[in-house]
């Protein structure tokens, strides 16, 4: 069937400001639509006499639907409490609002810590709120956050063990499904759950992806006569549909928030967008092998940043091949085969050499924990003195075997004393040095955690409470010693020793800035 092809110049209109999207603005945007509650109604279009009635849109009807005795979604998870160590309990007393907003307003921007402890929550497999109901709020705060992260895909593990059921789930699902390659899955389920309501742009672009490029254009010349798409809509609709048509002329105008979906079907029609200033969830589109190497290099780097892929993704791409080029990703990356060649070979003096430049390259891009997790086991085994070895015991105080490795140390230093010390859950030296030294030492001191949290660890409100004792964790980062020393504290008396004591290292070693 003929496209019939938009003549205004109109379609062709467009925001382009420049400014980063906020983290989660382009969620579900694809797959949209009004409340069918709240949505003012329909003006119906005059119908000549005689003629029969005809469908006032393209559109399929939105509508709400929760099988009746659907369960709740919010008691998923892949970590089980026998890996997180965490209770069943841990939602079962608090409030569902109080926990999605908890939830939505715990920074990223954190140590590596406190964001592993964040994501451990957000994955946990646990008993839902006694307020729980069908509609699972809880459920999609974890979601949301997940996406926030960058992790999309323990995101859709989650996704797809619900068997999206509602408008809400398969917005996420939609759209999780377009930014991994997926979209097969989500369109076949679409096709299947006509109740899902998608948005016209959606569905068109589901005809077209299994192959049924008339039913498609169909629709779209539909849905244009009815005045049911944008010019925006149908500029980029026309162009994905029969991009043949457009060769030769200015790409569109780039929206100022581009969902998914823009970014599937302009992937689609040569005008691939830059993820750079796109929500961290796009750069896993760049992680593609079709994608040039410094691409996947700045989107690997930017998900491991917040731990949203292993670190063995980024570390392999840095040794791919030789760079070409010098600055910026190019100098980490060139950094990192130095490092990587002195270690195979067993050269310690070549460690020693070029481990100081490696380090300084992951202190810039802000992935010096995933940097010693990966290689401070092979640091371990190279006989190095002097400043590398010094060196050498820092970065591994940042990895899994920071215990045994501060207990293998003999400390040089007060400075050292005060690493090895936290490492250990020892006595720290007295007097600290510096104003988190000071408050850490206050915690390892055994100063009792808040009353106000362990309340909440009596009423089976621990998630809240960890939440809570992560944002005062952050409050403490940014200069703040009694939140610090309460956070801390609070860890220690429920357990999370661990967690304690690497949020204490990663902010003694990183020096970093809040």
């Amino acid at each position: 069937m003929a496209l019939t092809l938009p003549q205004s110049a109109a379609a062709q209109e467009g925001d382009q400001t420049g400014r980063p999207l906020s983290a989660i603005d382009w969620l579900s945007e694809s797959v949209s639509a009004p409340d069918p509650l709240t949505a003012a109604p329909a003006r119906p279009r005059p119908r000549p006499e005689g003629e029969a009635p005809i469908a006032e849109t393209a559109a399929v009807p939105q509508v709400t639907v929760l099988p009746l005795g659907s369960a709740s979604p919010d008691p998923l998870g892949l970590l089980a409490p026998s890996v997180t160590g965490l209770p069943r309990s841990l939602w079962s007393g608090s409030a569902v609002d109080t926990l999605a907003a908890l939830i939505a307003a715990e920074r990223i921007d954190t140590l590596p810590a406190m964001r592993d402890l964040l994501r451990v929550l957000l994955l946990a497999e646990a008993d839902p709120p006694a307020s729980a109901g069908p509609d699972g709020a809880l459920f999609l705060a974890r979601i949301d956050k997940l996406l926030d992260l960058g992790a999309l895909d323990p995101a859709w593990e989650l996704l797809a063990a619900t068997d999206p059921d509602n408008p809400a789930l398969f917005r996420r699902y939609f759209d999780v499904a377009l930014l991994t390659g997926r979209e097969g899955q989500a369109c076949r389920l679409m096709a299947s759950r006509p109740e899902l309501a998608p948005t016209l742009s959606a569905r068109i672009f589901c005809l077209a992806h299994v192959g049924d490029w008339p039913a498609a254009a169909l629709t779209l010349n539909t849905a244009r006569a009815l005045g049911d798409v944008t010019a925006r809509e149908d500029a980029l609709l026309t162009r994905f549909l029969d991009p043949q048509l457009f060769e030769g002329l200015p790409p569109l105008p780039i929206p100022e928030r581009p969902t998914p979906l823009d970014f599937r079907m302009r992937e689609g029609i040569g005008e691939a967008l830059s993820t750079l200033d796109l929500p961290r969830a796009f750069a896993h589109a760049d992680l593609r092998e079709i994608n040039g190497w410094k691409a996947r290099l700045e989107a690997a780097e930017r998900l491991v940043r917040m731990g949203a892929v292993d670190e063995a993704v980024l570390f392999g791409l840095y040794t791919l091949r030789r760079p070409a080029a010098s600055g910026s990703v190019w100098d980490r990356a060139a950094a990192i085969q130095d490092l990587d060649t002195a270690l195979a070979a067993n050269d310690a003096e070549a460690v020693a050499g070029a481990l100081p430049g490696a380090w300084t390259a992951m202190q810039a891009a802000r992935i010096e924990v995933s940097f010693a997790r990966l290689l401070a086991p092979r640091l371990a085994d190279i006989p190095l003195e002097g400043e590398a070895a010094t060196l050498a015991f820092r970065i591994g105080l940042l990895s899994d075997a920071y215990e045994e490795i501060a207990r293998d140390r003999t400390p040089a230093t007060e400075q050292e004393r005060l690493w090895i010390a936290v490492a250990t859950g020892a006595p720290l030296p007295e007097p600290p040095r510096s104003q988190p030294a000071a408050a850490i030492q206050t915690a390892f001191e055994g100063m009792p955690a808040p009353d106000r949290l362990m309340d909440m660890v009596g009423e089976d409100r621990l998630g809240e409470a960890i939440l809570r004792a992560i944002a005062l964790f952050d409050s403490g980062q940014s200069g703040d010693p009694g939140a610090l020393t309460e956070a801390l504290a609070f860890f220690r008396a429920v357990g999370l020793e661990d967690t304690a004591r690497r949020a204490a290292l990663q902010l003694l070693l990183l020096e970093r800035a809040p």
